[in-house]
């Protein structure tokens, strides 16, 4: 990948999710024209690890979709990513397949040919992915991809739908699920008293180790 890359217009593609035990998997995938480009800077629009409080989350979530002209998010229920874990049986391949996803739907809208991600894994599981819904699109991956606008947007997108999906789970089940894979285990033992492993693959990832801890 070139700076010139940077310049043109492309779609950016970023998961939120992939690292916490409850909640989604959510994959965003954002267009960005010459416009957007320098409008989302702008607005202040940056890789979410770097964004201080859910309010200011919130406001950049909007700038994305007011200044963006297509965007698409997906978000994959823990039901759902534990149905697609067990039939693929790779992270990898499940990210790709997600990305694919996300990117077909935004590509669908939009003339463009160049897709920048951040590198997940083997890039050829995403590629194969897109080749098999007919998409030709020039794909980079790589390190730290959110410093790109188009990436950074996506980022922000998928960040806020992950944490909104969480909220709801939550109150679905009564008790507050936490982000990330620490300080799980309590609220875990919780969901498992209230409705056994059933209620378990409904709000979380069941392929961390800690379900073992949980049912053990």
């Amino acid at each position: 990948m070139c700076d010139a890359d940077l310049l043109i217009p492309h779609v950016g593609t970023d998961e939120a999710g992939k690292g916490d035990y409850f909640g989604p998997l959510v994959v965003a995938a954002a267009f960005a024209d010459e416009v957007a480009l320098t409008r989302l800077p702008q607005a202040g629009v940056k890789d979410t690890k770097r964004i201080a409080s859910t309010r200011r989350l919130w406001e950049l979530e909007k700038a994305v979709k007011q200044i963006c002209p297509a965007f698409e998010v997906v978000v994959i229920s823990p039901a759902r990513y534990n149905e697609l874990h067990a039939k693929m049986r790779n992270l990898n391949r499940l990210l790709a397949w997600a990305h694919a996803r996300a990117l077909e739907n935004v590509l669908a809208r939009v003339d463009c040919d160049l897709a920048i991600a951040d590198q997940f894994g083997d890039e050829s599981y995403l590629e194969r992915s897109l080749m098999k819904r007919g998409r030709e699109v020039r794909l980079v991956q790589r390190p730290r991809a959110e410093t790109d606008p188009a990436v950074a947007a996506a980022s922000v997108l998928a960040r806020a739908g992950f944490v909104r999906a969480l909220a709801r789970l939550s109150a679905r089940v009564g008790i507050e699920l936490p982000r990330g894979a620490t300080h799980v285990i309590a609220p875990g033992r919780k969901v498992v008293a209230e409705g056994g492993v059933e209620l378990l693959g409904q709000v979380a990832k069941l392929h961390f180790r800690t379900t073992k801890q949980l049912l053990g």
